[in-house]
């Protein structure tokens, strides 16, 4: 038997030998072999039953891609935005507050009350991403995407 033979029996086609006896360098040798399907034998021999493809149910997410803003709010507005993405859009956003808190200490506070009001009555995850000098980065999600704080 030669190598396309082996592959060809490891790919579970039967090799049908009828011209053992001849010369192999004969090319015509190599030719007269009959392939045919081996439906019974997989790899090795264990034939595996074959999956019913009614008993599989196919799973459509609710929503095919999430899209994850970073936004800088300055005024009001902004923050009413990001409770728009969130709540009626279902996004999560990141909130860097930094300016908020630098600029406009009452509307920071007002964000704040916000934030809170969300996760109480919505359901809406927050998770502090980084809080230095420079930033102030959390994350908000609605109650279907679930953010863990694996640290």
């Amino acid at each position: 038997m030669n190598f396309m033979d082996t592959v060809k029996k490891s790919l579970g086609f039967e090799v049908d030998e009828s011209n053992s006896g001849m010369n192999r360098s004969n090319a015509s040798s190599r030719s007269s072999h009959s392939y045919r399907p081996n439906h019974g034998s997989n790899f090795g021999g264990n034939s595996r039953p074959k999956p019913k493809f009614d008993d599989i149910e196919t799973i459509i997410p609710e929503q095919s891609f999430y899209e994850i803003v970073l936004i800088r709010p300055r005024t009001i507005d902004d923050i009413n935005y990001v409770v728009d993405q969130i709540l009626e859009q279902k996004n999560p956003v990141i909130l860097d507050l930094s300016f908020l808190e630098n600029e406009s200490p009452a509307n920071f506070k007002l964000a704040g009350e916000k934030i809170k009001q969300m996760r109480a009555r919505y359901g809406a995850q927050a998770l502090l991403l980084s809080r230095n000098s420079e930033k102030n980065l959390i994350i908000l999600s609605p109650r279907k995407v679930k953010l863990i704080n694996k640290s």
